[in-house]
């Protein structure tokens, strides 16, 4: 039997609202994936050390301060430091159309706004997971 997917949710930077990172973790574990909360007020080297220790497959990023261009840039470099280039990394929260395009374009997965369907962001994680992770 094949072990779930694994996702890690982050809260990264000062942003102290976690309900929608708690509504998203819950809505993938009831989607049958173990998921992996990692709290508030990460930093994204703290992010992507706790994803490579638990061996997930995809980085699901809450971010709601305006800090986006600098926090998935950040994550992004540390992953292609330490090879981790066949995880996802994906998220959602306040973020401007233009900004998710030009995320998208530095490798970031599709981002979702505030609103969108928990099935949707499942869907998403599960069909991307079986299509680069040999699931």
């Amino acid at each position: 039997m094949k072990r779930p997917i694994r996702v890690l949710v982050a809260k990264v930077g000062l942003d102290g609202h976690d309900r929608g990172a708690k509504v998203i973790a819950t809505a993938l574990r009831d989607a049958g994936m173990e998921v992996i909360y990692t709290g508030l007020r990460q930093t994204p080297e703290m992010v992507v050390n706790a994803a490579l220790q638990e061996d997930v497959d995809a980085i699901g990023i809450s971010i709601l301060s305006g800090a986006h261009m600098t926090v998935f840039p950040k994550v992004m470099t540390l992953m292609k430091e330490k090879g981790m280039n066949d995880v996802l990394v994906t998220g959602g929260g306040i973020i401007p159309e233009d900004d998710m395009q030009q995320l998208n374009e530095m490798g970031v997965g599709k981002l979702f706004a505030p609103g969108a369907a928990t099935t949707d962001i499942a869907g998403y994680i599960t069909d991307w997971v079986k299509a680069n992770r040999n699931f």
